[in-house]
């Protein structure tokens, strides 16, 4: 086990998170609730991925994908999307939404690992943004990305950094201060930091090809990429033929 965490080995997931979001999960698509930064970010990072991954027509697997917000923007530009999540609470959202967007989405309760055994190397792209750092088992969880993925095809990281100016802004700042997400949302002990996700990635047999910051102004509600990985940082990773 890792983090000193229960973990169910055939999910990687910690039930404590699970029931934290799925509490929250109908509130998913509001933009001024607890998922506000999400909405924030989520501009910045679609054209992020899209930029070097040219989302039209890829197909395309979003994991951890809560009630669908990454997922229904790739599908917005044109990708083919796969979504998948543990929360059934979150997933029932995100099917719901799909009537009033119109995109359609094949989401399915299962875990990483599950969905790469049975589907190796299906994906030309693969996204696992603000997950990393709520499951037990990080490296699990990479190691199922790189599976999924095509030879070739790219893996889209975020997670947060550990070091004390991440812990002041992601945790004390953010839950504590300015009351953008509920306490108790993180747990330091489980940011990584680009070096160790780096690492997770060389170990499952991608190739690391750019570390990037995301930067956040809550006040202006306005982000964007950035090379200062201080706080939320995004990998973007091949795996070679």
């Amino acid at each position: 086990m890792t983090w000193g965490t229960k973990m169910n080995a055939a999910s990687n997931a910690d039930q404590r998170e699970l029931d934290k979001f799925g509490e929250l999960a109908h509130r998913w698509w509001d933009p001024n609730s607890e998922f506000r930064p999400l909405h924030d970010i989520n501009p910045a990072r679609l054209t992020w991925i899209d930029g070097h991954a040219g989302l039209k027509g890829k197909h395309v697997i979003d994991i951890g994908c809560g009630g669908g917000l990454l997922s229904e923007g790739m599908a917005a530009m044109g990708a083919q999307v796969t979504g998948i999540d543990l929360s059934e609470k979150a997933l029932g959202i995100a099917r719901l939404h799909l009537y009033e967007s119109g995109h359609v989405i094949d989401y399915r309760l299962i875990s990483a690992e599950a969905m790469a055994a049975e589907s190796s190397s299906l994906f030309d792209v693969v996204t696992c943004l603000e997950m990393l750092e709520h499951v037990p088992d990080p490296a699990s969880t990479v190691d199922a990305c790189a599976r999924l993925v095509k030879p070739g095809g790219q893996v889209f990281l975020s997670t947060i950094n550990r070091n004390l100016k991440a812990y002041l802004l992601a945790v004390v700042g953010a839950e504590y201060l300015l009351n953008l997400l509920p306490r108790g949302t993180h747990d330091y002990t489980r940011f990584l930091k680009p070096a160790e996700l780096a690492r997770l990635c060389r170990n499952a047999g991608l190739e690391v090809l750019e570390i990037a910051g995301m930067r956040y102004n809550p006040f202006n509600r306005e982000s964007s990429i950035s090379t200062d990985t201080d706080v939320n940082y995004l990998v973007r990773a091949r795996r070679n033929a």
